[in-house]
C-alpha cells in the first residue's frame, strides 16, 4: 500500500474527527455563553455594591470633614461674640489669639492636611492660650460668669473640631478596595463579551457602555476621595469668614 492510498483511507476518519472537534468546540461555546449570561447579573450586582459601599465611605468622610470645619468656625465665632462681655484688653488679646489660630490653620495646617502629614502631636498653641486666658478671667458680674463658662465650652469644642478634621484628613479609599472594584469591573466586561458570543458589534457596544459608566464611577469617587486634596477639596473659607481681616492678611 503506497502513501497516497493510505492517505485516502485515512481522510474520512480525519474529516469525522474534525467534525467531532467542531461539535465539541461549539458545545463549549454554547455552555460558556450560557454560563456567562447566568453570571452576568450577580457580577453586576456585586460591582454595584462595591461602588455603593466605596462611595458611601467617601461621602461620609466629606460630611465629617465639612462638619468639623463648620463646627470649628461656629465655636470660634461664638467665643468672639461672648468675649464682648469683657473689657477691651482681654477681649483684644483673645481676638489676636483666635486671629493667629485661623491664620495658622489656613496657611500651615491645610497644606499639611492636603499632604496627609498633619498630626495631633503638637497642640494648637493659640487655642490653648485662648482657653487659658478665658479660664483666668475674673468675672465682675453674673453675666460675665455665664459668658466665661460658655466661652470655655466653645473653645473646648473648637479643639475637638480641629482634632476631627485632622483625623479625617488621613482617611481615604484603600488600595485593596480600589483593586476589588477594578477586578469586579473586569469580570463584568468578560461576562458581557462571552454572553454575546459571535455578536461582536453588540458585545463592543455593551462593553463600551459599561466601561464608560464604570469610568464615571471611578472618576466621581476619586475626585471626592480624601476631603482636603484636589480641586474639590474642602477649603478654610468658613474659618476665614469668622475674622475677615485674617482673609485679607492671607491675600496680601
Amino acid at each position: 500500500m503506497d502513501g497516497s492510498t493510505a492517505f485516502r483511507l485515512r481522510l474520512p476518519q480525519r474529516r469525522r474527527d474534525l467534525r467531532g472537534s467542531r461539535r465539541i468546540s461549539d458545545q463549549l461555546v454554547v455552555r460558556a455563553r450560557a454560563f456567562a449570561a447566568s453570571m452576568l447579573s450577580p457580577l453586576r450586582t456585586l460591582f454595584a455594591l462595591f461602588v455603593v459601599f466605596t462611595a458611601a465611605q467617601v461621602w461620609n468622610d466629606n460630611d465629617r470633614a465639612s462638619a468639623a470645619v463648620a463646627q470649628e468656625a461656629s465655636t470660634l465665632r461664638t467665643t468672639l461674640i461672648l468675649a464682648t462681655a469683657f473689657p477691651a484688653e482681654p477681649r483684644s488679646r483673645l481676638e489676636r489669639l483666635i486671629h493667629s489660630h485661623i491664620e495658622e490653620a489656613a496657611t500651615k495646617e491645610w497644606p499639611m492636611m492636603s499632604r496627609q502629614t498633619a498630626t495631633l502631636e503638637i497642640a494648637p498653641r493659640n487655642l490653648v492660650e485662648a482657653l487659658q486666658l478665658t479660664l483666668s478671667l475674673t468675672p465682675s458680674s453674673q453675666g460675665q460668669g455665664i459668658a466665661q463658662r460658655e466661652m470655655a465650652v466653645a473653645l473646648e469644642s473648637t479643639l475637638d473640631a480641629r482634632r476631627q478634621r485632622i483625623l479625617v484628613s488621613h482617611l481615604s479609599v484603600s488600595l485593596v478596595k480600589w483593586a476589588c472594584v477594578t477586578i469586579e469591573a473586569i469580570c463584568v466586561l468578560i461576562a458581557i463579551a462571552l454572553s454575546h458570543g459571535d455578536k461582536r458589534a453588540a458585545a463592543l457596544i455593551a462593553m463600551g457602555l459599561f466601561a464608560t459608566g464604570a469610568a464615571a464611577c471611578f472618576l466621581l469617587i476619586g475626585a471626592y476621595d480624601r476631603p482636603f486634596v484636589g480641586r474639590l477639596a474642602i477649603r478654610p473659607d468658613p474659618l476665614l469668614q469668622v475674622m475677615p481681616e485674617a482673609s485679607l492678611d492671607l491675600k496680601q
